[in-house]
Order: structure tokens, then C-alpha cells, then sequence
């Protein structure tokens, strides 16, 4: 299967065309949810749903199944190239042009996302149709997206394999002297360079006290013997992303650190090794963070130990203490403990995999054991 993946992603195609599927299986919830229909607001829901990989655009599915895309002029050529089996509607006045579908196809029920519907325009859009019930869902939604087919895999294997090539190249320019800032262009530059869509997020290279941010900007610090660097970095191939973040030495490996890194690799690989279909991300969180408070350095590791991965770098699940969601198979994911030492250091180490039936595997390809570069 993965072997036939990484050859669809890398043709540019697909076996087949998954859109009507996933929009007939979207369609069966609408009983669950105790909806007639649904407008959908977010792009990239849009975008798994029928294919439209444009930035902006409603898509509205009524009570009798049929799909509307919405867009206005600048669209509709791409939306007609890209899409199918759906109902293409010129948009000039996004309210007025809602209206009068939920008119035509006799709604009575009607689901959004809310967290994408500001509050401004529901309220244009509740002012006309007042006769309607509109019901907000979020989670549910978020859940469409989070068991991967075999052509998303593809998709973020191939985003994985670019940023890594990407990131290896640039080994060698990173030594004292060099900034923050340098690397994180080069790196930039490498991964569009390589055939991604774009980067899949502002590239963090933080180092010395300034890993000790989490989500720092690469800056103009310039790094010094004896610097931890972390560098959390991915691409996007085809609207799907990686995510990886490598922790590299300068020169020099100090003792001290030396033993908390081997500490946050040795919470990476359990949680990595723990993840099943079936396990709580609850458990798989613990995992990591039971075993780096033992060692006594709980209040240090200040995130959750991961998140879903793919049309965006942050989606369902959420690998935390505080969710009782369940693994799947076809989930993607990403591990990454850390540990943050305020004003000296940040270690963090983190590989995106994929959950499935028998073993996991590990798409991002970055070796993780500690290394010493400059």
C-alpha cells in the first residue's frame, strides 16, 4: 500500500477520484447531526470535499444531495477545471446568493461550521432567512478530515521527503557564526526549490535561550558553540503538510544536555512505540510526559505531545492529557515532546506518522539521534 501511495502522490494523480465518496459519506451524517443541509465556509473543507483548491468560496449540500460551489469570477474557470459533479454557481453577494439556494432547495436545517462563520456575516445570513434553524457543529466536522486515504498519505510522505532532502542540504552551512535567521531562509528557499506548494508554516530556528520558545521566529541571533538549535520546519505538496523538528548541536554537546535530550528521544520513541488503533490520545500523551516528570522535568514540557496533520499543519486529533479521542486507522499525527529551559535552552523532537493496522509508520525522515554540527 505505501509503495503504491508514494507512486500516485509522486505521478501527480490519483487512482481515482475520491470526492464524490467523501461527499456521499459526509452526506449520511446529516442525520446524526439533525441537520437538512450544510454550509460549509472553510477552504480547506471545501477543498477535501470537492477538490476546489481555491482561497476563497461557499460550499452549500441541500436536503436532495445536491452540492453548490459558490465563487465569484475570479474562480470560476479553476473551480470548473477542478471540480465535478456539482453545481457551480456565480457568486456576486455571497448573502443574497446563499439566500436564494436555501430557498430553492426548501431547507429547513442547516449546519455550519462555527469555527469559521464570523459573527458579522451569520448575522446577514440569519437576518434573510429567519424562517431557517441554523445549528453550529465544530468537532464533528473537524473529524471528517482525520482518517487519511491512501492518496493524502501519498501526499504527506512526498511533503515529508522534500522538507527532509531540504533540510540535510543545508547541514552544512549551519555552524557558529551563522544566523537564525539565514538558515531559516535557505531552508525556505530549499523546500520550494524541491517542488513544494509553499512552506507549511513560518520555519522556527531557535536557538540557544531562544529554543526556549516554543514557536519562536527565526531571528538574527547568530548561533555559538555549545547552542542547542531547534529547527521546526515542513512543506506543502499538493495542499497537504509535514511537520518535523530536528534539535541539532553546535560544535559541542554539553553534558547536562546531552542527558535531556536522551531523555526527550527516549519519551518520542514510547509514544511513537504506544500509538495503536483503539488507544485514547490521552494515553499516548501520557506516555511522554509520564516518563519526562518522573525524570523531574514535567513543568518544562509546557505542550501536548501532538496534533493531526494534513490540509492544515494543525488539525483533529489532538494528542493531549486532556482528549479521550480514539485512534483510527488512517490517522496522521505528529509526536513531539520537549522540554524548555527559560532563558538557556528548548529541546524538542518531532516526527509525523501514520497510524494503521499493523505497524506505524514514521513519514517524516530526519534521523532523530543527537547530532553535533558546525
Amino acid at each position: 500500500m505505501a509503495d503504491a501511495a508514494k507512486s500516485v502522490a509522486e505521478s501527480g494523480g490519483m487512482t481515482s477520484n475520491p470526492f464524490p465518496g467523501r461527499m456521499a459519506d459526509f452526506r449520511l451524517r446529516f442525520p446524526e447531526w439533525s441537520v437538512d443541509s450544510f454550509l460549509f465556509f472553510n477552504m480547506n473543507n471545501i477543498r477535501y470535499l470537492t477538490g476546489f483548491s481555491g482561497s476563497e468560496g461557499i460550499l452549500y449540500v441541500g436536503p436532495r444531495g445536491q452540492a453548490h460551489l459558490l465563487v465569484d469570477g475570479r474562480y470560476t474557470t479553476q473551480a470548473r477545471k477542478e471540480t465535478s459533479g456539482l453545481e457551480l454557481v456565480h457568486m456576486t453577494d455571497s448573502v443574497d446568493s446563499i439566500t436564494i439556494l436555501l430557498a430553492h432547495e426548501n431547507a429547513s436545517v442547516v449546519g455550519f461550521e462555527d469555527t469559521s462563520l464570523n459573527v458579522q456575516l451569520y448575522r446577514r445570513i440569519k437576518g434573510k432567512n429567519k424562517r431557517l434553524k441554523f445549528k453550529p457543529l465544530s468537532g464533528e466536522i473537524d473529524l471528517l478530515r482525520a482518517l487519511k486515504d491512501e492518496h493524502e498519505v501519498a501526499c504527506i510522505r512526498k511533503a515529508a521527503v522534500i522538507a527532509a532532502d531540504a533540510l540535510e542540504s543545508v547541514f552544512p552551512i549551519i555552524r557558529a557564526g551563522v544566523s537564525e535567521r539565514d538558515i531559516a531562509l535557505e531552508l525556505e528557499y530549499r523546500m520550494r526549490k524541491g517542488g513544494a506548494d509553499k512552506v507549511a508554516f513560518d520555519t522556527i530556528v531557535a536557538s540557544g535561550p531562544r529554543g526556549a520558545l516554543p514557536h519562536a521566529r527565526a531571528g538574527a541571533r547568530k548561533f555559538k558553540p555549545g547552542d542547542a538549535v531547534v529547527i521546526d520546519y515542513g512543506a506543502v505538496y499538493k495542499g497537504y503538510h509535514s511537520d518535523e523538528t530536528c534539535t541539532f548541536f553546535i560544535d559541542r554537546v554539553e553534558s547536562d544536555l546531552k542527558e535531556v535530550y536522551g531523555l526527550v528521544k527516549e519519551a518520542h520513541d514510547r509514544a511513537i512505540a504506544a500509538v495503536a488503533v483503539g488507544r485514547s490520545c490521552r494515553d499516548i500523551d501520557l506516555t511522554a510526559r509520564d516518563l519526562i516528570d518522573h525524570k523531574g522535568w514535567g513543568r518544562h514540557f509546557t505542550h501536548g505531545t501532538g496534533h493531526g496533520v494534513g490540509l492544515d499543519i494543525h488539525e483533529a486529533p489532538r494528542i493531549s492529557y486532556k482528549s479521550e479521542q480514539l485512534l483510527e486507522a488512517g490517522m496522521v499525527l505528529t509526536i513531539e515532546p520537549g522540554v524548555y529551559l527559560p532563558g538557556k535552552w528548548g529541546i524538542r523532537i518531532e516526527d509525523t506518522i501514520w497510524v494503521t493496522r499493523g505497524k506505524t509508520e514514521v513519514l517524516t525522515k530526519v534521523p532523530k539521534e543527537l547530532t553535533i554540527l558546525g
